[in-house]
Formats: C-alpha cells, sequence, structure tokens
C-alpha cells in the first residue's frame, strides 16, 4: 500500500465538499472509512450534503496534518459520488465506520448515529493531489 493510501486510512477526519443548488460550496468535517480506493461516509439522506451529493455527483475531499514542517502532509481529490441506500449494506458500512470512532456499538452516542444513518455516501476519486512539506 502506498503512503496516500496508508494515511487515508489512519485519519479520523474528512473535510467533504458538495455544490449546492445555488452553486455554493458546502464543506463539512466528516467521519469516514478508506476501503478498497473508495471512501465511505455514513449519515442521513435528508443532511444537505446527501441531498448535495444526489443532485451533482462531482464532490471533492481533502484530509491533511500538521502545522509546521517537517510533519505537514495531506490528501485531497475529487471524485464522484454515489448514495448507498439499501437498508443491509448501510448498515454494515456504518457499523465498520463507527467502529473506528467507539470501542463497541453499545455507546449510547454510537447508537444515536447507527439508528439515524440510513445512507452511505461512496467517493470514487478520481484525482488526488498529495502534499508534504
Amino acid at each position: 500500500m502506498n503512503k496516500r493510501d496508508e494515511f487515508l486510512k489512519s485519519q479520523k477526519v474528512l473535510r467533504f465538499a458538495t455544490i449546492d443548488k445555488n452553486k455554493t460550496p458546502h464543506i463539512v468535517p466528516v467521519w469516514y472509512i478508506y476501503s478498497r480506493k473508495k471512501i465511505y461516509i455514513g449519515t442521513n439522506k435528508e443532511t444537505k450534503k446527501a441531498r448535495n451529493a444526489r443532485k451533482n455527483k462531482r464532490v471533492s475531499f481533502c484530509v491533511d496534518v500538521g502545522v509546521n514542517a517537517p510533519n505537514i502532509y495531506g490528501v485531497m481529490g475529487q471524485g464522484n459520488a454515489n448514495l448507498i441506500l439499501e437498508k443491509s449494506k448501510v448498515k454494515t458500512i456504518a457499523k465498520r465506520i463507527l467502529l473506528r470512532y467507539f470501542s463497541t456499538l453499545e455507546n449510547k452516542s454510537a447508537k444515536e448515529l447507527l439508528n439515524d444513518t440510513d445512507c452511505i455516501i461512496e467517493i470514487t476519486p478520481e484525482k488526488f493531489n498529495v502534499w508534504n512539506y
């Protein structure tokens, strides 16, 4: 696995950008999982990010760390978003995402998030930019 993919697998917060109906960028920090060269974000289909991705599949993302050299590294990219709505697939992926942040799904917040998640935004990256200082 290359350094970019290892980095995306190891980090916890991704900034996800969509375009709304007024052609205004909408950028939100999200929890995610990077698997099989795709990014998966759990959400509710009524969130602005999901509505935007449903209407315009072109999206961008950024994950970065560090403010002082030599520990500055980041990845940003562009790609296409697809909304996964099949309930069993959504719950399976959502559980994998949440277990990156909670030691158990029995946690009250984990349960609430899992219950609220009814769609997965699947990003297929087409272009990456990597920086390292």
